[in-house]
């Protein structure tokens, strides 16, 4: 059997080798323009639903960073809060140990209250506009008194707290949740107690605090002393869970990252283009695109038509 060669046959045959070689050449630039294996899920058949998973995993854990960074930002004021509350506990046993040691309490009402002040602040602290200490009252003041003679005009030391007893909750992770709200009442109670007991000293018998110390004032201080010390040691502790609180996220915030990394270069195995291949199947297509040029000017040189004229 003998077969038949035509000149429509053969450039049928050409023209669809050519089209065929314009089109690995186009894939392969695509490749290596856009350094991805595919445009779309749809090229990518056989793995999509892996990456579709992957993805929808990526989308999971950068709200979960996004939501940390926030975090992160809000222990922060926490933390400062709570350490002022503390360093103004310190501050009144200080002012206390000098004034003993001086003999002197002519300013010791107004450094008390400067240290009172100092704390109702902190406790009244804020963040992206909110109360920090409220609970779930975050548009109220935790903290109303405003002067140490608020502490002995009447109502007792709860009164003076507007918190509620909401802690704030948050899930670091798929598996971490963590309680990092802290209440005005848990921190100032047994520090307005200790303030309302001087302001409740000086207004009484063996008040006020001016001049040279008395004995019963010196006795007064020197008790004071120990109550001081341990409620700067109770705003310290709760300090101190802050800051375990911040510990634990900066361990998921690295965890968080390490995950996204691994599921990028998962991601990359499967969509991005080995650079060298794509380069060299470009060239490859290039020169199949190049030979079956000429071979077309060739057939077309080779016509009869041609022969004939």
């Amino acid at each position: 059997m003998v077969t038949r060669v035509t000149t429509p046959g053969s450039y049928s045959a050409v023209l669809n080798n050519l089209l065929a070689a314009q089109q690995r050449q186009l894939e392969a630039g695509n490749k290596v323009s856009t350094q991805r294996n595919g445009q779309d899920l749809k090229d990518y058949a056989r793995s999509s639903e892996l990456i579709t998973a992957m993805r929808s995993v990526q989308t999971r854990l950068g709200v979960y960073q996004d939501q940390n960074k926030l975090l992160a930002d809000k222990l922060t004021t926490q933390d400062t809060a709570l350490i002022r509350v503390a360093d103004a506990a310190q501050s009144v046993r200080q002012v206390f140990s000098e004034a003993l040691a001086s003999g002197r309490v002519d300013t010791l009402v107004e450094d008390v209250q400067a240290q009172f002040s100092a704390a109702i602040e902190a406790m009244n602290a804020r963040y992206g506009g909110k109360y920090l200490f409220a609970g779930g009252q975050v548009d109220t003041r935790p903290v109303t008194a405003t002067t140490l003679s608020d502490l002995t005009s009447g109502p007792p030391i709860a009164s003076f707290f507007a918190n509620d007893d909401f802690k704030v909750t948050a899930k670091l992770d798929e598996a971490t949740n963590v309680t990092i709200g802290f209440l005005a009442d848990d921190i100032g109670t047994s520090m307005l107690t200790a303030f309302q007991a001087f302001q409740a000293f000086n207004q009484g018998p063996s008040g006020p605090f001016a001049g040279a110390l008395t004995d019963a004032q010196r006795t007064f201080l020197e008790g004071q002393l120990a109550s001081w010390e341990t409620v700067r040691e109770d705003v310290t502790l709760l300090a101190a869970r802050n800051g375990t609180n911040q510990k634990r996220l900066d361990t998921i915030a690295a965890d968080l990252e390490g995950r996204q990394n691994t599921l990028a270069g998962m991601l990359g195995d499967i969509t991005d283009a080995d650079m060298a291949e794509a380069a060299a199947q470009l060239q490859q297509a290039q020169l199949s695109v190049q030979s079956v040029a000429y071979v077309f000017q060739a057939l077309q040189q080779s016509s009869l038509l041609n022969i004939l004229k």
